[in-house]
């Protein structure tokens, strides 16, 4: 499971939700968004032989998902707590750059790197 980025269990959705008439995002924001966070990856590895962020290694990583003081904190603590692999942390780091592009951020603030380690959710499951 650990090679796998981004695992969560989808529960069925309730007929409330479905029959509300609250909109969400639209499709057209989210196509912009993904092609602003598709963009600024281009421009980022523009002179490396990569084109996404799954595609990092670990030097690319090192350079382009660096992260605070309390983030670093917040990754021990999940690490420790559900026994994480190298291979997870690599990933998480990943997906939350994902994340702080999509939100058109340049560094990776806390809370993306929180969102990233609750997709890993089927890591927990196997733990407890």
């Amino acid at each position: 499971m650990d090679r796998i980025d981004i695992h969560i269990e989808v529960p069925a959705v309730k007929y409330r939700d479905l029959a509300s008439c609250e909109a969400g995002k639209s499709s057209r924001e989210m196509k912009r968004r993904i092609d602003e966070a598709r963009k600024n990856q281009l421009n980022r590895f523009e002179e490396l032989k990569i084109y996404y962020n799954a595609q990092m290694t670990n030097r690319h990583i090192k350079k382009f998902c660096q992260i605070d003081e309390a983030s670093q904190k917040l990754l021990e603590l999940a690490i420790d707590k559900f026994g994480l692999s190298a291979r997870a942390y690599t990933r998480i780091l990943k997906v939350a750059r994902t994340i702080a592009d999509l939100e058109a951020h340049e560094n990776i603030q806390p809370a993306h790197l929180s969102e990233a380690i609750q997709y890993r959710s089927l890591d927990r499951n196997l733990i407890a």
